[in-house]
């Protein structure tokens, strides 16, 4: 692997126009494939095999040219205080904002309050809804202005109005403020590590190359996969992190090279094979996370971390290609002022005698990653022990964790979707916003109006809803719909125990019918979507691990390094779904994040933060453990490994955690409540596993371990290929290469007793 890799930088950086058209050329394909490929199709949401999805199936079979989950808008109307909404001027008002959207472009049909009854008890609030033949993504301008125009003028006649629903959701992902906060911590985060603009600039722009070709990609594939807006918000999210962290890496890894006395080109060359042979495993460790998302089973989920791994494809593949390439045009200006001054002295003839290693930059010998190494070696335990409680105490409110899909009353307050969830709750009651669809199957059975309004009684007697609607049937009059209002709100978990208990008491409720029944509508959705995420994340997990596990085997050719790992990346991922929990669903903190209601966490987040963390986390692994497995093989003891794995890598490792924090934090700012769900995930998972696993429990556990840290079983040894992640063959190439400066320590074989 090394050896391959060091001919890629090689070549990369010698042959650097060509590397840099190619990537141009692909870029520009892209992106004309981008602007010239058809818009992607709305398909809405869909997860086979749950009994709600089977029901919207039924019902889009049955109730042909009406979608299950298309574009909707509940119009609220709300009279001044005092006031009845059908009075007079009022109920006029109301009528003509109907009238109005009924007649608008791609309305189906706009439901008349009064006729409807849709009217709250004191009669102060009523609602119509708006159905319209397109999906949200899919609605017209027109058709939104006329629904904001009927809106404004039903206020013009001094009504409060707001409107709920789809109609009015536009679809799209992050608006660019995250992105260009990400970037910008970046930038400062780059040139406080590297102390040049050239060195800090480079992983910004390969980085941002790697997101257009990606993203632009997505776009291009996105009809005909049928991917969605928010397929591109993860492959978005990773794509700039991992893309400028990978470069960090070469371009850190090619300075410390040049300061060892190499060419430009061999400096380039042994950064590629090194540090690139790093990239490559940490990219694939990231890549079989996002793929492992398949086995949930959920589409939607499966084509985000398909797309998603492709991104981090593409940033290994800059950061191996890319990078040396334009190192080449640059050879000196990514180093320090210190170094470049050096080399011009020596250029002029005044170097004198002077080694090779008095380029190095003196806190690169002494740093605070050497001095907290040795802190951590001489005190292992405690450190150790530190970590572990305070990681676990972080973790606890998970056995809180409550699953579910936040709706309209997660929005802001300054939204009318939300003002229009809690004027309907305030009017109707809170389980109001969230009715549950009863899909009744009547076919074969001789009477089935009367069986379906026997069904609909029995269900309207049951504990906890509290009105049913009339009964709606097809054309063929084999099946009905009818919709039953809980007493609570969509989140609360009484109403997940009703929705069970109605499903449980079926064969009862249909008894002497002859026909079933099927729950369903969002409410039903968000609860069989929490219940399958959980049923798989086990399954999920043990995949995941299982094949991290063994690819860490084969970079660092230990047995307990992979499981010291695997069990670190536990403890933060599960400390990072607890801080979620305190502040999403507890409230602590969350004004601070403008969460301005807490409640359920987004069904999808653990297996978000199970995935993307993982493979985040084993970046850093390898990262810094290889560094560490390189002096040791090299012949360093096991505490002076450690410490030689830090005097080089902590600090990069830093700036990349920083800069990965950066980026997912920069998402905590969007209204979207499911990005700001995941940036802040992300990013204190991120935080947690860098800085205290990483940085704390790996050397803490690597010394208390000792020579058994790379213990490895001599049969398990023979069957494991060799992969040369920490360039061992660079050092054993023939005469007349380009080898390091005298000094180094030949390579030895690890001890297998």
């Amino acid at each position: 692997m090394a050896i391959f890799l060091h001919r890629v930088g090689r070549i990369a950086f010698r042959h650097r126009w060509y590397v840099v058209l190619v990537w141009a050329a692909v870029l520009a394909l892209a992106g004309f494939g981008a602007l010239s490929a058809p818009k992607a199709s709305d398909e809405g949401f869909s997860m086979p095999g749950i009994e709600s999805q089977k029901a919207f199936d039924l019902m889009e079979q049955r109730f042909p040219g009406t979608a299950a989950d298309g574009a909707s808008a509940r119009v609220v109307f709300v009279a001044p205080d005092g006031e009845r909404i059908d009075a007079g001027g009022n109920r006029r008002a109301v009528e003509a904002a109907v009238a109005s959207l009924a007649e608008g472009p791609q309305a189906v049909s706009a439901s008349d309050p009064f006729r409807a009854k849709a009217l709250s008890e004191d009669g102060r609030t009523a609602y119509a809804t708006v159905t319209y033949e397109a999906g949200p993504k899919d609605l017209t301008a027109a058709a939104r202005d006329r629904l904001k125009g009927a809106v404004e003028d039903a206020r013009g006649a001094g009504l409060t109005v707001e409107v709920g629903g789809k109609a009015l959701d536009e679809g799209g992902g992050p608006g660019g403020t995250a992105e260009a906060t990400g970037v910008a911590v970046a930038a400062l985060v780059l040139l406080v590590t590297f102390g040049s603009l050239a060195a800090a600039g480079l992983p910004l722009l390969t980085a941002l190359i790697g997101v257009g070709v990606s993203l632009a990609s997505i776009l291009t594939l996105a009809h005909a996969l049928h991917l969605s807006a928010t397929t591109s918000i993860l492959a978005m999210m990773l794509g700039l992190a991992v893309g400028i962290d990978y470069a960090l890496f070469v371009v850190s890894r090619y300075r410390e090279e040049r300061s060892r006395g190499h060419e430009p080109r061999e400096a380039a060359a042994v950064a590629a094979g090194t540090a690139g042979s790093a990239v490559v495993f940490a990219g694939l460790t990231v890549v079989i996370a996002l793929a492992g998302l398949s086995v949930v089973g959920i589409p939607m989920l499966t084509k985000m971390g398909l797309a998603a791994s492709g991104a981090v494809t593409v940033a290994v593949l800059i950061a191996l290609t890319l990078v040396p390439a334009l190192l080449g045009f640059w050879p000196n200006a990514v180093l320090t002022r210190r170094a470049r001054a050096g080399r011009a002295g020596r250029a002029g003839g005044t170097g004198g005698g002077r080694s090779a290693r008095d380029d190095a930059p003196k806190d690169a010998t002494e740093g605070w990653g050497t001095r907290w190494a040795r802190f951590v070696l001489r005190r292992p335990l405690p450190v150790l022990l530190l970590g572990v409680v305070g990681l676990g105490a972080l973790a606890l409110p998970m056995t809180d964790l409550r699953l579910g899909n936040p709706g309209d009353e997660a929005k802001p307050v300054s939204t009318t979707e939300r003002r229009a969830y809690d004027a309907l709750a305030e009017a109707f009651g809170p389980g109001f916003n969230g009715p549950l669809t009863i899909v009744v199957d009547a076919r074969g059975t001789a009477d089935a109006k009367d069986a379906v309004r026997t069904v609909a009684r029995r269900i309207g007697d049951t504990g906890g809803i509290v009105s049913v609607s009339p009964a709606r049937f097809n054309e063929a009059g084999d099946t009905a719909v009818f919709q039953a209002v809980p007493s609570t709100a969509p989140t609360d978990e009484r109403t997940k125990d009703l929705v069970t208990s109605i499903r449980e008491e079926r064969p009862e409720i249909v008894s002497g019918t002859g026909v079933t029944f099927a729950v369903t509508g969002t409410t039903a959705l968000d609860i069989d979507i929490a219940g399958k995420v959980q049923s798989a994340l086990v399954p999920y997990l043990t995949v995941v691990v299982g094949l991290a596990v063994v690819l860490l085997l084969l970079v660092f050719r230990s047995l307990l390094v992979p499981l010291k790992a695997a069990a670190g990346y536990l403890l933060s991922v599960l400390a990072s779904l607890g801080v979620v929990v305190l502040v999403f669903q507890q409230g602590h903190g969350a004004g601070l994040l403008g969460a301005e209601h807490t409640g359920p966490i987004m069904s999808l987040m653990p297996i978000f933060l199970v995935g993307i963390v993982f493979g985040l986390a084993m970046d850093y692994e390898v990262f810094l453990v290889s560094r560490m497995r390189e002096a040791y093989v090299h012949g360093r003891t096991p505490g002076e490994s450690v410490t030689e794995g830090f005097r080089h890598s902590a600090r990069v490792v830093a700036a990349a955690a920083l800069i990965m924090v950066a980026v997912f934090a920069g998402f905590v700012s969007e209204d979207d409540s499911m990005i700001k769900m995941i940036g802040f995930g992300l990013a204190s998972a991120v935080l947690l596993d860098a800085f205290v696993v990483r940085m704390a429990l790996v050397p803490a556990v690597l010394a208390l371990l000792g020579h058994r840290a790379w213990w490895l079983p001599a049969r398990l040894d023979r069957l494991l290929p060799r992969v040369d992640v920490e360039g061992e063959a660079l050092h054993r190439r023939p005469a007349g290469a380009d080898t390091p400066p005298s000094g180094t320590v030949a390579p030895r074989e690890v001890s297998r007793t």
